[in-house]
């Protein structure tokens, strides 16, 4: 079974959050009130509403790396996560673990990349060569 998933969590300025979501990682707008927004958050449906985030810690162990957990992401094909890489860096955003390789060569390799939203709520973006090998043990 396909679907899509929604997820709505809070930010702290919608103006912000706007330039950020629809400018930076071009994510298109879709309904808005005074106090949350949609995004089509490369093919799904997330709402970001004012409030206080979620607490996050670095707890997540993944290969090398310790992770902010809990945080969103999403898996690109390989040239469209090229392509938000560049422009993330040409747009200065800051990386909390700049764009990498993980697990080479093994089952599951990707490119990762972690950043935060102007709210301070951690991002995964993975590149996959092939959507097929996301879930490969």
């Amino acid at each position: 079974m396909k679907s899509l998933f929604h997820l709505a969590y809070h930010v702290t300025d919608l103006d912000a959050a706007r330039r950020f979501y629809g400018g930076t990682l071009g994510c298109k707008e879709g309904r808005s009130t005074e106090t949350w927004v949609d995004f089509d958050f490369f093919g799904h449906q997330i709402s970001l509403h004012l409030g206080k985030p979620f607490e996050v810690t670095r707890t997540g162990k993944v290969g090398d790396h310790m992770v902010m957990m809990p945080h969103l992401g999403v898996v690109l094909g390989l040239d469209d996560w090229f392509a938000l890489a560049q422009r993330l860096e040409r747009d200065g955003i800051a990386f909390d673990i700049p764009p990498v390789v993980r697990f080479e060569g093994q089952p599951g390799e990707q490119r990762t990349m972690f950043f935060f939203d102007p709210s301070g709520n951690p991002i995964e973006v993975k590149g996959f060569r092939d959507f097929e090998s996301v879930f490969a043990a």
